[in-house]
């Protein structure tokens, strides 16, 4: 049953233009607006967070206005075209593409035991462009619920391209943690050197070691060692799959390559040379066939043979 909207609603969407915050309240005021004839009403409240006059978001007055004028069919023929229009469907691939609709419940009950919906409550929630309204009324964050259905999408279908855009952007991600590492390593310097010091057994005071060279001049001992990031560099230059070895950037890759090149060539080159027997040895053949049949006309108007055969039959 359609809903009565020509009274003031109890509850409305609110958006602040001072701190950006959507979120859904009691009007604190209700005034008439005449020009609405869909519903002719205009609501007012106050931001929670800072206390600002807001008005009702544009998107839920748009709404309430299409939401007036969508009457549906009325007549017998319309609602019985309506229903015509849902036959064949849902097609083969609507249902490959709806299927895990009904899998968002039971996804984000999992997804709650780990990240519960908690707006602004998570590290990376600075970044997230969900609603903070809509994420409250969730049972579990919107983003990592979506992050489980496309896994379970992806293994339920044996489809690994449903996770192509996630692994491209951790990809992308990690190659950009690789380049701020080294930036940081040139910026400080390939070694990091650190005076020692020892405990004096008088004073019991720490004591920088120095020494006195043949000038006199004095200088402090120090340790050298590597940049302590060079380890998880090498690491992750290892597991994402970006040294010269993995991208077939060495001498031996090369080398291999340029050989394996060079053997197809000489492949080829031998294929070509037996094609090449092959056609001379078809020729040949030709040739020699050709060949048998003159030598048997001839040998058919040899006279010398002729009379011998002559002579012969007479014999005989």
């Amino acid at each position: 049953m359609a809903k009565d909207r020509s009274q003031p609603l109890s509850e409305i969407t609110f958006h602040c233009p001072s701190c950006c915050r959507t979120f859904k309240a009691a009007p604190v005021r209700v005034e008439d607006a005449p020009e609405q004839e869909h519903h002719p009403f205009s609501y007012h409240g106050t931001c929670p967070r800072c206390e600002v006059e807001c008005d009702q978001t544009g998107w839920e007055r748009g709404l309430l206005k299409a939401w007036a004028r969508a009457t549906g069919p009325r007549s017998h023929e319309g609602k019985t075209a309506a229903a015509a229009n849902l036959t064949g469907h849902p097609t083969p691939e609507e249902t490959q593409r709806t299927r895990f609709n009904a899998m968002k419940h039971g996804l984000a009950a999992r997804t709650a035991t780990y990240f519960p919906a908690k707006p602004d409550g998570y590290d990376f929630c600075k970044t997230c462009d969900v609603d903070r309204v809509h994420c409250a009324a969730q049972p579990a964050c919107v983003k990592k619920t979506e992050l489980f259905m496309l896994h379970h999408a992806a293994f339920d279908q044996r489809n690994p391209k449903h996770l192509m855009g996630i692994y491209a952007d951790l990809q992308a991600s990690v190659l950009a943690v690789v380049q701020q590492i080294i930036q940081t390593i040139v910026g400080d310097g390939v070694k990091i050197e650190a005076p020692q010091w020892y405990v004096d057994k008088e004073s019991q005071q720490l004591v920088v070691a120095e020494y006195t060279d043949e000038d006199g001049r004095r200088h402090v001992i120090k340790d050298v060692s590597a940049h302590p990031l060079f380890r998880p560099l090498g690491e992750l230059l290892t597991r994402a799959n970006l040294s010269l070895q993995d991208m077939g950037m060495t001498h031996k890759a090369i080398e291999a390559e340029d050989q394996e090149a060079g053997r197809l060539a000489h492949e080829q080159e031998t294929r070509e040379g037996a094609d090449a027997f092959r056609q001379r040895t078809v020729q040949l053949l030709e040739s020699m066939a050709e060949r048998v049949m003159r030598a048997n006309r001839q040998t058919d108007v040899d006279p010398v043979l002729i009379e011998y055969q002559q002579d012969s039959g007479g014999q005989g």
